[in-house]
Formats: structure tokens, sequence, C-alpha cells
């Protein structure tokens, strides 16, 4: 009897802990949205070189990875997380899901240990190609520095070919940058832990929206605010 009374206080506990853990590591991917947001919105409040709002109001999609570091002598070696957002079939954004970057080290700024990232997706093929779960940039797509100002307009911006836009922001510049050979991947691992679902998937996310989180909740209005759904 006694036995059976420790082996389900140990079943119990081993619950517990489960639990736990998977709140914990919830909780961490709710920081990294939290960054994100914090990012974005530090972005758009940026007077005159900013995003243009041509190009947000276009955006099929928008990833902002915060802090991306530079990974000690690796030529390139750029590493971040953060998060992908994608429009919806009508016209909202979707849920996010978490993605790593990682390269992009040509055209930084010299010197630079961390920066902020934004890439604008033009397409909806990159969108896509996304979803299979890697992308790199300038290969699975035409990327391109992204163009700076509030009053670009969206003929200038459509006679532009590239179907992402990067953009970098470190020691308080912010440029548009050349990331081409950098991977965007799917963090299977990080989605799981924030949806509370091992087998979720990026597509099923970004069909999805409504997620009631204080932070993606503050992303959701401020893309509503700023990259309005297009007329297409």
């Amino acid at each position: 009897m006694k036995f059976k009374q420790l082996l389900s206080l140990l079943v119990a506990a081993t619950a517990l802990c489960a639990g736990l853990a998977s709140t914990a590591a919830a909780e961490d991917e709710a920081k990294k949205v939290d960054a994100a947001a914090d990012v974005f919105k530090e972005i758009l409040a940026i007077p005159e070189k900013g995003l243009p709002p041509a190009l947000l109001r276009d955006a099929y999609g928008i990833a902002v990875v915060p802090a991306v570091i530079k990974l000690g002598f690796i030529v390139g070696g750029r590493h971040g997380e953060g998060v992908l957002m994608v429009r919806t079939e009508d016209g909202e954004w979707s849920n996010p899901s978490f993605v790593s970057f990682t390269g992009g080290g040509i055209g930084w700024q010299i010197g630079a240990q961390s920066s902020d990232i934004i890439l604008v997706f033009k397409s909806k093929r990159s969108i896509d190609g996304i979803k299979k779960g890697k992308f790199t940039l300038g290969v699975d797509a035409a990327a391109a520095a992204g163009p700076l100002g509030r009053n670009v307009e969206a003929a200038t911006d459509l006679q532009l070919k590239a179907e992402i836009y990067a953009y970098s922001r470190s020691r308080g510049l912010f440029a548009g940058v050349s990331l081409e050979g950098a991977a965007l991947r799917i963090d299977d691992a990080a989605n799981a832990a924030f949806y509370g679902r091992k087998e979720i998937r990026a597509a099923e996310i970004f069909a999805a929206k409504g997620n009631e989180t204080a932070a993606v909740k503050r992303l959701h209005n401020m893309l509503a605010e700023h990259a309005v759904p297009p007329k297409r």
C-alpha cells in the first residue's frame, strides 16, 4: 500500500513539474513577443526616416527579431529569435509564429554587437516559402535593403523588384540593410511552448488570429493602425 501511495505521489510530482516547466516555457516565449512589440513600436515612432507607410500597407508579412547578436569571431555569424505575423485572407493579421534568424553579417554597421531586425514580406509566395520551415533570403526570394521615409509613395515602391525588404536598427541607427544569405527558420519548439500544442505548425498559426495574450494584442493593434488591409 505504501508503495502504491509513493508511486502516486511520484506521478503527481512529475506531472506538477511538467506543468510548471510548460508554464515557464510559455512565459519565456511571451517575453519574446513583448520584446518584438517594443521594437516595432519604437521603430514606428521614428519621425522621418522610418518604415514607409505604403510599404506596410502592402505587406503580406512582417517579422520582428529583437537583439540579433554577433556570434563571437564567426564571419557573418549573427543569431536572434523573434516573431513573424502574416496577413490573413480577410486582410487582418494572424497570430505570431516564432522564428529564428541566422547569418546576415554583410552590410551591417561595423562593430555592432546587437541589432534589431525587421523584414517586410511583399509577396504571398515568400510567405508560402517560410511555411515550409526554413527560408533563405536572396535564394528562396529576392531580398533588398528597404527604402526609408514617410513620403515614399506606393508607386515608387512598386518599381522595386524585391519580395522582401530588410531593415536593421543598431546603435540608434535605423536603415535598410542587405541580408542576402541569412536564414529565417520556423521555431517549432517555441510555437509548441507558447500555444501549448506539440504538433502545431506554422501554417495553422498563420491561418488563425485573436490570441488574447497582451503582447500579441499590442502587435495586432499596431499593425491594424499602421498596416491597414490593402485594396487588392
